[in-house]
């Protein structure tokens, strides 16, 4: 494969790593160690995996889940492309490793395996190595859980009428429920018997059941090439709603009405990103909507996006992250990262994607008015990351060797990207770019590639070869922002800012106000000159007017000295404490910023019920501002942080230090 021509002319990285030896048949490690250096390519930063001599083509997944004591007792069984290695490295961080075998299972042979030391703080865990033949093909991993598993987020005691488990794996956390070569560049099909407690239901990145298994035993299979990130588990009391044959959503029973009614856009955005960019390659296309610790938005698990419940809004106004992780179906899942390095080429695209499917559906000012608000988002993340330690981050194309990959999931990969191809679509026309995205989806499909591929691939299939000129360089490459970037305004977002202008001066925007019109006065006999006189009538401004983006960028532009009758008098009328949970955040955090502490339980309720990253970091950080209120604070993060995944509560403890 090309990409890794290129990663083989990276420079090579040399870890000398201390390994203790593992009894294949015993529970953990023995007294008798060794030391061994290996030598690893930089083929993928993140993982250990010689990937390059020996790969998983296809894994069988055993897997027992045993609620009891939130553990999972699996059995991996790798089928393998080897190159005549005679070793094969996979990344654990976390499972306890209790033999691995080589052979087809029935015939298997228990093999010799070592697992590297693991530093205290370690971002990528551990490499296992495996000792091979050239011939081998089969290797079998037996395995548990361990006590801390970042992947995995289980129900807590207060919850256990209604148990429930999920993974999260992007970037690097399935190693920490499944020993693998975690690197977006190994692809494998896979299949997996999946045993749970009677009464519940699994699903998986696969083929999904739509009705529970009373004896709780599951197969899945996903039968087109993934990478490892995308490998997903999730365990409930789930009911399934179907919209046709192709598409529907699965809650938590009692949650099922409402996320049917929120989604039920879901055909048509299939229908739209079909026409765009050609046909869907999965088979179904499914919402599960997660637990409210969940830590994103949605994660586009392929067949069964993972979606918050933070995003059910009862007005469908936030159903852009469905058309988002759908677009994922064709940006991420079918064409892929190579590593995380060239992050931007999963959600650049998608982003651009997902504006192009809400304008099909709802028209072109929606879609502007997507497109500024994340904008302004873009800009304040720069002036963050211009005054951080790695202002390099502002390109597209990242550096991140050493470095954990979440480092690079900020703004400039979704909206930067995204705005590239924007630009080019200005540039060249949209006829021609989708055109090119066709091809471009086509071409790579089921393959990862790297920035450096597609700017091949861009260069010989549109540019060069169509004679048009492009700073793809300085859009790939540089920290800032491009003189050429395309301007996308949106009308509706302007008259929104002018209210908060008016806000700012001390006007009550929505006080009533008293208004005339001349009329003209009707008398019974023709006169030769009219004669008027004034109407008086009230207007009030109505918030049902103003969708949740509007009112995002109206908060987002109140100043930070407003009184607290000015603020009082805001919610009094708009009901923003009581409203969805975007605008909830929104006015929290104003209401932060102008040290208005009466949202005090409001607040605290809003964050130990809610695990979503984009809500919860902000508000820690913008508490952690108030010095006075910092034992406050931290209460409230001890009281909350059971209800949070493992990615929340890491980003943020980060900030507690």
């Amino acid at each position: 494969m090309k990409n890794l021509a290129l990663f083989r002319l990276n420079r090579w990285l040399i870890f000398t790593l201390v390994v203790t030896l593992i009894g294949c048949k015993s529970e953990g490690p023995v007294k008798s160690s060794v030391t061994e250096t290996i030598d690893v390519t930089a083929l993928d930063p993140h993982s250990y995996a010689n990937f390059n001599e020996v790969h998983t083509q296809h894994l069988d997944l055993e897997l027992e889940v045993n609620f009891t004591n939130q553990k999972i007792y699996g059995v991996a069984r790798h089928t393998l492309i080897n190159r005549k290695a005679t070793k094969a490295i996979f990344d654990i961080n976390g499972p306890v490793i209790q033999k691995v075998t080589l052979g087809p299972k029935g015939k298997e042979v228990e093999a010799d395996f070592v697992i590297g030391k693991m530093d205290k703080d370690s971002i990528l865990g551990q490499p296992l190595i495996v000792t091979i033949a050239p011939s081998t093909k089969y290797v079998n991993i037996y395995y548990q859980t361990g006590d801390e598993c970042a992947a995995l987020e289980w129900s807590s005691q207060e919850e256990k009428d209604r148990p429930f488990v999920y993974s999260q794996g992007q970037a690097i956390l399935t190693r920490s429920w499944i020993p693998l070569q975690d690197s977006p560049n190994v692809r494998i099909t896979y299949q997996a018997k999946v045993t749970v407690p009677k009464g519940l239901m699994a699903l998986m990145s696969a083929e999904n059941p739509k009705k529970t298994n009373e004896q709780g035993l599951y197969n899945f299979s996903m039968k087109q090439p993934i990478p490892s990130y995308l490998i997903a588990l999730t365990i409930g009391k789930y009911s399934y709603h179907s919209y046709n044959e192709r598409c529907g959503v699965y809650a938590d029973s009692e949650l099922l009405p409402k996320a049917a009614e929120e989604f039920s856009e879901l055909p048509e955005m299939m229908a739209a990103a079909e026409n765009l960019y050609g046909p869907y390659a999965w088979g179904r296309y499914d919402l599960m909507v997660q637990h409210p610790s969940f830590p994103f938005g949605g994660m586009e698990n392929p067949r069964l996006t993972f979606v918050s419940p933070s995003i059910i809004s009862g007005d469908k106004s936030l159903v852009s992250v469905i058309a988002h992780e759908l677009a994922h179906s064709w940006s991420g899942n079918l064409v892929t990262n190579a590593s995380w390095n060239d992050f931007w080429l999963n959600e650049g695209f998608t982003v651009y994607l997902e504006h192009r499917i809400m304008e099909y559906l709802k028209g072109q000012e929606y879609s502007n008015i997507l497109c500024e608000i994340e904008f302004d988002e873009l800009n304040q993340e720069l002036k963050e990351i211009k005054a951080s330690e790695h202002p390099e981050d502002a390109r597209l194309k990242l550096n991140l060797t050493n470095r954990n990959p979440d480092d690079g999931m900020t703004s400039v990969a979704y909206v930067k990207g995204a705005y590239f191809l924007k630009t080019l679509e200005a540039k060249i026309g949209r006829t021609k770019m989708d055109a090119f995205l066709k091809g471009y989806f086509k071409k790579f499909a089921f393959q990862n590639i790297t920035t450096e591929t597609f700017y091949d691939y861009l260069h010989s299939q549109l540019l060069t070869v169509q004679g048009i000129s492009f700073n793809t360089d300085e859009w790939l490459y540089l920290n800032e922002l491009p003189k050429n970037m395309v301007k996308i305004q949106s009308k509706d977002l302007d008259t929104m800012r002018l209210l908060a202008k008016k806000t700012n001066q001390g006007e009550n925007i929505f006080a009533p106000v008293k208004k005339f019109k001349w009329v003209e006065k009707k008398y019974k006999k023709k006169r030769k000159r009219k004669s008027f006189k004034k109407v008086y009538f009230t207007v009030q401004l109505d918030p049902k007017k103003y969708n949740t983006q509007m009112w995002q960028t109206y908060l987002r532009s109140l100043d930070s000295t407003l009184s607290t009758a000015t603020l009082n008098t805001i919610d009094e009328s708009v009901g923003f404490s009581h409203a969805n949970n975007e605008i909830r955040f929104e006015w929290y955090m104003v209401c932060l910023k102008n040290n208005h502490w009466a949202i005090k339980e409001g607040l605290s309720e809003f964050l130990r019920n809610i695990g979503r990253r984009k809500y919860v970091l902000p508000l820690f950080k913008e508490l952690l501002r108030h010095p006075k209120e910092r034992n406050w604070t931290a209460e409230l993060y001890r009281n909350a942080k059971a209800n949070y995944h493992s990615v929340t509560r890491k980003s943020v403890e980060h900030w507690m230090k």
